[in-house]
């Protein structure tokens, strides 16, 4: 075992297992922590059942379910361990203690990765004696397909480690997006949250149904945003003269009532239209079956992007199916 092949996954959630599998994916040892022990059973399950799924796109030839160790002491999972992918609960005094535990236990050329999807690094690596080594890491569910994740440095955090980060995370086959200043909720989720709070408001005012917002992105924008995203998009909407003649016809729009970016209150006749109307778009389709389906398709969308482009035009990636 080559310990530049060990990594630590701390917490086992549905991230952590994300993770998990797609180190494993790649070739690589994981050590994973959780202090529930159930967790860390279900843990072996999810990695098992993402596996499957990676079969599929090619597994490195070193993968196997073998290379999974589970630990309910945090020491051991950090012994000999070449890096830390931290998956704690979403909760700033956890993370923070988390972290500055972790930070005390290693090394102090160890990368330590935060999988939040919202704090700022500047605070949860505050308490950290060797600060300049942790940083986010944020990825996408589910981690053992989806490619992006998002890195964000806080105040102490050096170039270096950020640059570091990134070396990892291509060698597992992922798209790193270096944010380049430090916000709440980074990139992806601030664009993510508008419009989830616009489809609450459509939502509460009765104007369409949770199966209704959804087919509306499916069908529509979404099939474009899957191509070429949306500055793209709207490039192409400006025809010959691009984005210069979209913006000069569009422009106008921005100052019409078309959106509401504050959230409504989440009262309980809103949650009640949320849960009953995804229960009625599922179905019969237990979310086993559901996580079944977006996989398989997934997979379709990412082989047609590299099939199709090959890298020849911006931000397309060949890298979706290289687990090295």
């Amino acid at each position: 075992m080559h310990k530049n092949k060990i990594v630590s996954i701390i917490g086992t959630g549905v991230i952590g297992a994300g993770w998990a599998a797609r180190f494993i994916a790649s070739g690589y040892y994981v050590q994973a922590y959780d202090p529930n022990p159930k967790s860390l059973k279900k843990l072996k399950v999810d990695v098992k059942k993402a596996l499957t799924s990676l079969k599929k796109i090619g597994l490195n030839n070193n993968a196997s379910i073998k290379n999974l160790s589970l630990f309910s002491n945090l020491n051991d999972a950090l012994n000999k361990t070449s890096f830390v992918q931290e998956n704690a609960p979403e909760n700033e005094k956890l993370k923070t203690s988390l972290l500055k535990k972790i930070d005390s236990l290693l090394d102090r050329k160890i990368l330590i990765a935060s999988s939040s999807s919202g704090l700022l690094p500047t605070k949860i690596q505050s308490q950290c004696k060797n600060p300049s080594r942790v940083l986010i890491g944020h990825p996408f569910n589910p981690v053992y397909l989806l490619p992006l994740v998002e890195i964000v440095k806080g105040k102490k955090t050096s170039q270096q480690s950020a640059l570091k980060l990134k070396k990892i995370y291509l060698d597992i086959g992922m798209k790193p997006l270096m944010v380049r200043k430090e916000i709440e909720g980074y990139i992806s989720d601030r664009l993510q949250e508008a419009l989830w709070r616009e489809a609450l408001h459509l939502i509460k005012d009765g104007i369409a149904s949770t199966e209704e917002i959804d087919d509306a992105i499916v069908y529509g924008p979404g099939l474009r945003w899957a191509f070429m995203g949306v500055c793209l998009t709207f490039h192409l909407a400006g025809g010959n003269e691009g984005m210069k003649h979209m913006l000069e016809q569009f422009g106008p729009a921005l100052k019409l009532p078309w959106t509401k970016l504050k959230a409504p209150e989440l009262d309980k006749n809103l949650k009640n239209r949320m849960i009953v109307g995804t229960k009625k778009q599922a179905g019969k389709f237990s979310i086993n079956d559901l996580e079944k389906q977006r996989d398989k398709f997934l997979i379709e969308i990412m082989k047609t992007l590299n099939n199709n482009h090959n890298n020849k035009f911006p931000n397309w990636s060949t890298k979706y199916n290289n687990f090295k």
